[in-house]
């Protein structure tokens, strides 16, 4: 019975092999590992091609523009919830089809669901493979992997989410936003930034606070007070800036559009020629000290085998050497993979035409209208020199195509509202 268990045992073992074996050559190979995720089914003529499910997909994109408007997962998860939409679960079963979640709740949404849908690049067309994988053929149980880990082929399958619509919505979940007791969203939330410490500048709004006077404020300051200065800014003036630079900015691309993609390319070739000069320093620095610590490890050896230092001093030694040599390898990686995509990449302004041809005249600010324009906006202290209250205000656009300057002159504004 013995020598029976240990050849069953090792024909488990040769089984398991040879099924992961070819796993690995169909993951490698660019192919689907899994069924269709929420918003895909399999194509009637080929089953290793995903095609969209348009009913699923709709939902999918409706959590997408919901995110890009300001809504976090549990807002969207509350949101579908209340208009009755079907959960993942629930649809597929509706179909006819198993998603493995059997025991999933059918008539409310979850907020890891909604995440996860935010987080998969299969929606914007790619397949990612090796996401997880079993311990062994003993324990099922399923394990993630590291992202680097992972193997990502892009451009399989239709896309349900546009790319530029996917890596924005990417960037804006790294700024954990807050709903308002006003259930209003901040067009400004995420964006702006004290020019003094670098800090995110936060929205103070209030039942007791009219709209003239929510404003932004420092986030070092509301922490440590000397840490830095309030500079506050009310979200009226900066709205109105907003709104005037945009708008300008439309009406320039839209009448001299070729000039403007001259500008904004040559805008990116000054910046990344100074990125790239200081990677290429940091990149010469790294692969110099790799190869001094190779003529360190020559030396040491020498030394322990010569007698002049203990084994286990050298054990102690080499293992610190190799640890910072590993480490700087995978910094030169980084770097040589960095400077090889900047050398190639030129700034996407066709994108961002696109994007400001949407609009003929913006005449109220949207979080999808802030963050599809602007990467962020940078609130300088203000200046009372000149007897009133004015603030320099920088207007970083998207994709590197330009940079404007704007003055809020609190007064001024002040004026103009007393007037009306």
């Amino acid at each position: 019975m013995a020598f029976k268990n240990i050849f069953n045992d090792w024909y488990a073992r040769d089984t398991s092999k040879k099924i992961r074996a070819v796993f690995k050559a169909k993951g490698q190979s660019g192919k689907h590992l899994s069924n269709p995720i929420y918003g895909y089914k399999h194509s009637d003529t080929d089953k290793n091609l995903w095609v969209i499910d348009e009913e699923a997909a709709e939902v999918v994109r409706k959590i997408f523009r919901l995110s890009i408007d300001g809504y976090g997962p549990a807002q969207i998860a509350r949101i579908l919830t209340e208009q009755g939409i079907p959960t993942p679960t629930a649809y597929a079963l509706s179909q006819d089809r198993d998603n493995g979640h059997k025991n999933a709740n059918l008539n409310r949404w979850g907020i890891e669901t909604i995440s996860g849908i935010l987080e998969k690049p299969e929606y914007a067309g790619h397949t990612v493979n090796f996401r997880t994988h079993v311990k062994s053929y003993k324990n099922k149980k399923r394990v993630d992997n590291p992202k680097e880990d992972w193997l990502i082929f892009e451009n399989t399958h239709e896309a349900i989410i546009p790319q530029q619509e996917f890596d924005l919505v990417q960037e804006l979940r790294k700024n954990k936003r807050r709903p308002t007791k006003h259930e209003e969203v901040n067009p400004f939330s995420g964006i702006c930034y004290c020019a003094d410490c670098g800090r995110k500048m936060y929205l103070c709004r209030a039942t007791s606070l009219t709209a003239d006077q929510e404003h932004l404020k420092c986030g070092t300051y509301a922490k440590d007070k000397n840490g830095c200065t309030i500079h506050f800014i009310r979200t009226i003036v900066l709205k109105e800036i907003i709104l005037g630079e945009l708008n300008k900015i439309i009406s320039f691309v839209r009448e001299n559009e070729d000039e403007f993609v001259q500008a904004a390319m040559d805008n990116s070739v000054r910046k990344q020629s100074s990125e790239l000069a200081k990677t290429k320093k940091k990149l010469k620095d790294a692969e110099k000290r790799i190869s001094d610590l190779d003529r360190l490890f020559t030396r040491l050896y020498e030394d322990n085998v010569s007698g002049k230092i203990s084994g286990e001093r050298f054990a102690m030694m080499s293992a610190g050497y190799e640890d910072e040599q590993k480490k700087l390898r995978a910094t030169v990686a980084e770097l040589t993979a960095y400077i090889d995509t900047s050398e190639q990449k030129s700034t996407d302004v066709t994108a961002f035409i696109k994007a400001v041809k949407k609009y003929e005249h913006i005449s109220k600010l949207t979080p999808e209208i802030m963050h599809e324009l602007i990467e962020k906006i940078v609130v300088h202290a203000p200046d009372k020199s000149s007897g009133h209250r004015t603030q320099e205000i920088e207007i970083y656009y998207r994709f590197d195509v330009a940079v404007t300057t704007a003055v809020a002159d609190s007064m001024k504004y002040d004026k103009k509202r007393k007037a009306a």
